[in-house]
């Protein structure tokens, strides 16, 4: 019997990288992009030192001399707290020329929110990578939900929508899911094929819409993860439920909302190159680590008029992969988030994220969501509140799989860490909310 080969489709950044650097189309280069973005660092570089106070206080005493793509490691990081701090000195155009600012949470030590501010122009980039983007996944035969915030101008589900008309496939606008029921009527009214949300928020239509009699839909081909770190064990229980095929985007407000988006090769994300130049560093020393090597992600913008960013440290974990792309791009691919920076528990031996206890807790069929606390002492309290869509789970087995976290499993056994589970049937009262997950440190007492 024959073997038949499945031929995985170029990545569609590709083709429309090579048109923003050359007007045509063609096959991209290494040297073609690296020139490209040398061209456009420099731009910025002049752009910033010329109408941003900050960064012309900033990069005043820096003397290094940018002559080659790689002496941009020479220059200083932009923090989050900079940006929570300065950003309006950030800004490169007059106040009449930004069309939309988005605030950011408050979680810095000073509980100034971060503010970013864009151009028209500037959205116009990101509807345009959307767009594109989006076709890694949905043709114009699609129907897409989009399952992210849409009800202000230019926020992430409106420049995705326009991005998906541009293309000429069919989006429905609906917003954060507040209404499991709702959400899956409009899938079985609309005909809808696609999805676009967040992972938690997906997991609860495949986990909770059963226990209220909605049955699994049939029609769902692909979806695609975003604005949270997407667990394996996620990814694995949407595609076995709904037999569908799951992507993985990465983008935050600080890079224009989109940064890069998954093949069907799954490997890893390709990134929008043209108007983003990437870096991996080491997370203490700063110095960059070598393809393969997980460090936090920094990146620079290469087109944007509004607020440019020079070296912007994300804090997220991540590495270059060191294979090309099964689907052919020359193109750089970057792997799925790992977890953050900060937001991390000592344990002694070990850091624990939630990303850790992800990958643990959501391996479990009735787990619909969590929260966890933590509260300093001696020993440390940790309270979980787990979300599960049915009653009597034995809470040992939940405990089971917590302390399948080798370092958290010591601090258990050594009494340096209390641990508190409680256990509530349904779906907690913020799952509405699009916040990223995370561990909440001294939040409150923890009885």
């Amino acid at each position: 019997m024959e073997s038949v080969t499945t031929l995985i489709p170029l990545s569609p950044l590709e083709n429309w990288i090579f048109q923003k650097i050359n007007g045509t189309s063609g096959s991209l280069t290494k040297a073609d992009l690296e020139n490209y973005q040398f061209q456009k660092l420099q731009s910025t570089l002049s752009l910033v030192k010329e109408k941003s106070p900050f960064y012309q206080k900033k990069l005043k005493d820096s003397s290094s001399k940018i002559e080659t793509l790689q002496d941009w490691s020479l220059l200083p990081f932009t923090t989050a707290n900079e940006l929570r701090m300065h950003n309006l000195q950030m800004v490169t155009v007059s106040q009449g020329d930004i069309q939309r600012v988005v605030t950011l949470d408050t979680s810095g030590t000073s509980g100034v929110p971060k503010r970013c501010f864009f151009t028209k122009a500037d959205q116009e980039l990101t509807i345009d990578f959307f767009g594109v983007g989006m076709t890694s996944l949905v043709s114009e035969e699609d129907r897409v939900l989009i399952l992210l915030p849409c009800e202000r101008p230019g926020s992430v589900g409106d420049l995705l929508f326009e991005g998906l008309s541009r293309k000429d496939i069919t989006a429905i606008k609906y917003g954060a899911v507040q209404d499991v029921q709702e959400v899956m009527e409009i899938i079985q009214d609309q005909k809808i094929t696609s999805l676009v949300g967040a992972p938690s928020q997906i997991l609860a239509l495949v986990r909770w819409a059963p226990v209220l009699g909605i049955p699994s839909p049939q029609a769902i081909r692909s979806v695609l993860f975003s604005t949270d770190h997407l667990p394996d064990a996620i990814c694995q229980t949407i595609e076995k439920a709904w037999g569908c095929e799951v992507f993985n985007h990465y983008g935050m407000t600080e890079t224009g909302l989109g940064g890069g988006v998954d093949c069907r090769a799954h490997y890893g994300m390709h990134l929008r190159e043209a108007d983003l130049f990437f870096e991996i560093i080491d997370p203490i020393s700063g110095e960059l680590v070598p393809d393969g090597q997980y460090g936090e992600v920094v990146f620079t913008t290469l087109t944007r008029e509004g607020m440019p960013l020079i070296r912007y440290r994300t804090g997220d974990i991540s590495r270059f992969m060191i294979d090309p792309c099964p689907c052919g791009t020359s193109l750089r691919t970057m792997d799925w988030i790992q977890y953050r920076v900060e937001n991390r528990l000592d344990c002694g031996e070990g850091l624990v994220s939630i990303a850790d206890l992800d990958e643990a807790l959501f391996s479990l069929p009735y787990v619909l969501n969590f929260r966890v606390e933590v509260e300093d002492g001696h020993p440390k309290k940790m309270k979980i509140e787990m979300n599960v869509n049915q009653s009597g789970i034995p809470q040992n087995e939940l405990i089971s799989e917590i302390r399948t976290i080798a370092p958290l499993d010591k601090e258990i056994k050594n009494n340096q860490i209390q641990l508190n589970l409680m256990v509530k049937v349904g779906l907690p009262e913020t799952f509405g909310s699009l916040a990223k997950r995370k561990i909440y440190f001294n939040q409150k007492s923890i009885n």
